[in-house]
C-alpha cells in the first residue's frame, strides 16, 4: 500500500506504475481501496518479475508522487540428495550432493549425521538462467565406517522466505565380522560344565559360526556339544586344556578370536596334628591332657584352632610328666621310711628270740634295760 502526500486538494487516482512508466494491467492486480487520502492495491500469485519501484501520482498543479520498491523473495525448491548407491562397504568412499535452485537470495545448506552438524563440506553458488535467483551445491565426501551403519544423512536448505526444508539418505554400510569368547565362569575346574559363546557381529550376519581346538576339529563330539553360536563342554578335565578359536565369515570377509582354557585343578590342605599319650598314675590326684585331635584325624571342637593348640598339648603333657615323677618320689620316700621303721621295732624284740617262755623273755628284756641309756634312736 502506497499512501499518497496529503495537499487537501482532489485526489485524481490513476493505476501505480513501474519504473518504466507503464500503467499496471494486470489480472492478478486488484484495488482494494480507493478514496481521496488513499489508493491501495494488491499483487496476487506474486512473480519474481513483479519486482522494481512502484510510483503514485496525484495530478495537482504541480504534480506530486510518492515511491516505494518492491522486493520479491525467491523461494527455493525443496533440495535433494544424489551420489549414493546401497550398499556401500566398509572403507569405501561416499560422496553425497545436495542441491536446491530458486532462492533469491542464495540460500544456505547444512549437513547432519543424526544430530551432529557437519561442518567440512564443499559448496557452490550458480546462477539461475533468469538472471535472479541461485542454485546453491553442497557436496559432503567421507569414508563409510560400520559405526555408521543405519546413520540418517540430512541436508537442510534455510532461507528467509520459508520454513527449513530438508532431505534426507540412510546409510547402509556392510562390513567384516567382529568375533568374541565369553566363557560362562572365569575360572573354569575339574569336573564343571564350560559354555563358551562365539559373540559375533557383521553385516550381513555371519551365520553360523566354525568351532575348532588346536587348529583342527572337535575331539570328543560326546561331551563337546555346538549349538548354534555355543559350544558346550558337559564335563571338564585336563585333557580339554587348549586353545579354541570360534570363526565367523559373510560375503564381505571373516574374522576369529581364540579362548585359551586350562583347568584349574581343586586343591585338599591336610593339616596334621601331633598326638599325645599320657600315662594315668592311680594315685588320689589324676591329671588327664585336653586331647587336640581323634586317632581318625577329627578336631576336637573344644581344641584351640591352630598353633596354640600344640603348645596347650605340649604344656599339659610336661606337666603331666613333672607331676607323675614327683608322685613316684613320694611314694618311694614313704616305703623306704616304712622300711626302716619297722627294721628298728624287730630289733627292740630280739632279746626275747632265744627265751624258752614268756617268763624269761620277760625277764631278758627286762635285763636288757641296762644298756637303754646306751641306746640311741634316730628318726627320719
Amino acid at each position: 500500500m502506497i499512501t499518497p502526500p496529503s495537499s487537501g486538494q482532489t485526489l485524481l487516482s490513476r493505476p501505480y506504475t513501474s519504473t518504466t512508466k507503464k500503467a499496471l494491467r494486470d489480472n492478478r492486480i486488484e484495488l482494494v481501496r480507493a478514496s481521496w487520502h488513499e489508493l491501495s492495491i494488491s499483487i496476487n500469485d506474486v512473480l519474481l518479475s513483479d519486482e522494481g519501484q512502484y510510483t503514485c501520482s496525484l495530478f495537482t498543479m504541480p504534480v506530486k508522487t510518492s515511491k516505494a520498491f518492491l522486493t520479491v523473495l525467491g523461494v527455493p525448491e525443496k533440495p535433494h540428495i544424489t551420489g549414493y548407491t546401497s550398499p556401500v562397504m566398509e572403507g569405501d568412499p561416499i560422496r553425497l550432493t545436495c542441491k536446491t535452485s530458486g532462492s533469491k537470495p542464495a540460500a544456505d545448506l547444512k549437513w547432519f549425521k543424526g544430530d551432529q552438524e557437519i561442518t567440512d563440506v564443499e559448496k557452490k553458488l550458480e546462477r539461475d538462467s533468469n538472471g535472479k535467483t541461485f542454485t546453491v551445491v553442497s557436496v559432503l565426501d567421507f569414508r563409510g565406517d560400520r559405526k555408521d551403519d543405519g546413520a540418517v544423512v540430512t541436508c537442510r536448505v534455510d532461507h528467509e522466505s520459508s520454513a527449513p526444508q530438508i532431505a534426507t539418505q540412510a546409510l547402509d554400510i556392510h562390513y567384516t565380522p567382529t568375533v568374541k569368547i565369553l566363557p560362562s565362569t572365569p575360572l573354569p575346574q575339574e569336573g564343571q560344565q564350560l559354555i563358551l559363546t562365539c559373540e559375533s557381529k557383521g553385516k550381513p550376519l555371519p551365520e553360523p559360526v566354525l568351532w575348532t581346538k588346536d587348529g583342527g576339529e572337535l575331539p570328543d563330539p560326546d561331551r563337546m556339544v555346538v549349538n548354534g553360536r555355543e559350544l558346550t563342554i558337559t564335563f571338564l578335565n585336563k585333557t580339554d586344556n587348549g586353545t579354541y578359536r570360534c570363526e565367523a565369515t559373510n560375503s564381505i570377509g571373516k574374522n576369529s578370536a581364540e579362548y585359551i582354557l586350562i583347568i584349574n585343578e581343586t586343591l585338599f590342605t591336610t593339616t596334621i596334628i601331633p598326638l599325645f599319650t599320657t600315662a594315668t598314675v592311680k594315685t588320689s590326684v589324676t591329671i588327664t591332657p585336653r586331647s587336640t585331635s581323634s586317632v581318625s584325624g577329627t578336631k576336637d571342637p573344644n581344641a584351640y584352632p591352630g598353633p596354640a593348640a600344640t603348645d596347650h598339648a605340649l604344656i599339659g603333657g610336661i606337666v603331666a610328666v613333672v607331676v607323675f615323677v614327683t608322685l613316684c618320689s613320694i611314694i618311694l620316700l614313704g616305703r623306704y621310711l616304712a622300711r626302716h621303721k619297722g627294721t628298728y621295732l624287730t630289733n627292740e624284740a630280739k632279746g626275747a628270740e632265744d627265751a624258752p617262755d614268756a617268763d624269761t623273755a620277760i625277764i631278758n628284756a627286762e635285763g636288757s634295760q641296762v644298756n637303754a641309756e646306751e641306746k640311741k634312736e634316730y628318726f627320719i
